[in-house]
């Protein structure tokens, strides 16, 4: 690898994968200060040559979630100001991604504007992880690599040989992405049909597919509020079902989802480390974290090297 011309940066989102990501690639965390004016406006300055370089820069744009955008944006607009041959915007989790179709008449599409202020910002190149909706890579003009989790959480769940397992979709949207699981997991596959009466308020309503006696493991892209996730589990529980877990990539874990989750009967949540868990869900014993930095960072050297990306895939 051409580590002279190779520069990976980090905002202050998730200053712990990066540097773990970077451990996988045997290269430093590029110098940058990230400051904040007294009145929350953001402050950056490069503070190596990137002149000429490949840089890639890791930012999550979770809680907080304007913030954590901005300063991508800003460090993006440095980068490009100070003449980087290539900007990649690594984002392991993209904010703003359950916004991505007009479903209310005079609604903005989020993920769409997103999109734009990124390629505007002097963004080359995006690569992200377990998009809300595949189709938002078609937001951009600028090429995606899309990621996903998957290869990780499917090792876990094989390490844990769990008999009579069923894979369960939380939701009718989520089917391909549980079908995905059940295949590699070689497991039978359910879903639930809920009705979504108003935005973080689910009601469950049937349960399509046999789990009585069944091992459930319910597969979804993130965990926000935990309400869907704790009445799927309820209702897999009145069918019968002998125990349920629950694995999903990205932990929003707003509000007071680690306290549902710790209330429920759910007997594991597996997440990965594209968003820090809060001290909250670190102490939870029920809640663990696998980590996607390997995955990312063969991915940078992929990208960095010019060879195929679509060998990480499962």
């Amino acid at each position: 690898m051409k580590h002279d011309h190779l520069k990976v940066f980090a905002g202050s989102s998730n200053p712990p994968l990066a540097a773990e990501i970077c451990k996988f690639l045997k290269v430093p965390v590029a110098e940058a200060s990230v400051k904040h004016f007294a009145d929350g406006e953001i402050y950056i300055q490069i503070q190596e040559n990137v002149r000429g370089a490949d840089v890639f820069v890791i930012q999550s744009t979770c809680t907080p979630v304007d913030r954590n955008l901005m300063e991508l944006l800003l460090m993006i607009d440095a980068l490009k100001r100070a003449s980087a041959e290539r900007i990649t915007a690594v984002l392991p989790y993209y904010g703003y991604a359950r916004q991505d179709r007009k479903d209310k008449p005079r609604v903005p599409i989020s993920a769409r504007l997103v999109a734009a202020i990124l390629e505007t910002a002097g963004a080359t190149r995006v690569l992200t992880l377990d998009l809300h909706a595949a189709q938002i890579q078609g937001f951009f003009d600028i090429p995606v690599d899309h990621l996903f989790a998957m290869p990780v959480m499917i090792e876990y769940f094989k390490s844990l040989d769990i008999p009579n397992l069923t894979v369960v979709s939380p939701d009718a949207g989520g089917v391909e992405r549980a079908r995905a699981f059940a295949k590699r997991l070689n497991s039978p596959l359910a879903i639930i049909d809920k009705r979504l009466e108003e935005s973080n308020v689910a009601e469950v309503m049937n349960v399509v597919g046999e789990v009585t006696k069944h091992h459930c493991l319910l597969v979804d892209d993130l965990i926000d509020t935990a309400g869907t996730l704790v009445k799927g589990t309820e209702a897999l529980l009145e069918k019968g079902a002998a125990s349920v877990s629950a694995c999903a990539t990205h932990a929003v874990l707003s509000g007071p989802a680690v306290a549902k989750i710790e209330a429920s009967d759910l007997k594991l949540v597996v997440l990965s480390n594209s968003i820090p868990l809060s001290e909250e869900a670190v102490k939870s014993s029920r809640i663990k974290s696998l980590s996607i930095a390997k995955l990312m960072a063969d991915a940078i050297r992929s990208i960095h090297e010019e060879t195929s990306v679509s060998g990480l895939f499962v």
